[in-house]
């Protein structure tokens, strides 16, 4: 019966998390739009919240911005989104995609945008050549629209790599021990 549950479990996360894992549009040119426009509101509300992140991002190699749906569902959690990496130095962009799956206690669903500030060009292209990227997460939100709170934190994923993050909306009580792992989207990419 558990196992049961279990696999009824791990297939509504999963198909759960697909939902969030590309941006919306019918081509290429109009899903990069919808990436950057991703993008720019995203930056908006973070620089917003701290004004010094404008700086931090200026100064670094490059950054990325991701929007993420995480679900976690009794002992198990999921998710995926997209964003994209700038490099400062040289303006390319590359357009990108993500997916985390783990174990832990919690339930709920969390929406949250991320901001990785990259300090050095090793970082940035080890990041965009699809490292691996692990993270241990403690975080509570309850929020829906404007009603609630939510608290989150800055935390470092590897070094050379600082990351931001803001919850758009959701209810998340628990603690998460997960993998992420980042990748080009082909489809994205010329």
């Amino acid at each position: 019966m558990q196992t049961r549950i279990a696999l009824v479990l791990s297939v509504i996360i999963a198909g759960a998390s697909l939902t969030g894992c590309t941006a919306s549009g019918d081509t290429p040119e109009q899903k990069r739009q919808a990436v950057d426009d991703m993008r720019a509101d995203t930056l908006t509300r973070f620089y917003a919240e701290d004004a010094s992140l404008e700086e931090k991002v200026e100064d670094a190699a490059g950054y990325a911005v991701f929007t993420n749906v995480g679900i976690k569902a009794i002992f198990v959690a999921g998710g995926g989104g997209y964003g994209v990496v700038h490099d400062n130095s040289t303006g390319d962009e590359t357009y990108m995609r993500m997916g985390e799956g783990g174990v832990g206690l919690g339930l709920g669903v969390k929406d949250f945008r991320a901001l990785f500030v990259i300090h050095d060009a090793k970082t940035l292209t080890d990041f965009v050549n699809g490292e691996w990227t692990f993270g241990a997460e403690s975080d509570a939100a309850a929020k829906t629209g404007d009603k609630g709170g939510a608290a989150g934190a800055e935390g470092v994923a590897n070094e050379g790599m600082d990351i931001y993050q803001l919850t758009e909306n959701g209810l998340v009580l628990g603690a998460n021990v997960r993998g992420t792992k980042y990748w080009r989207d082909e489809s994205l990419n010329d």
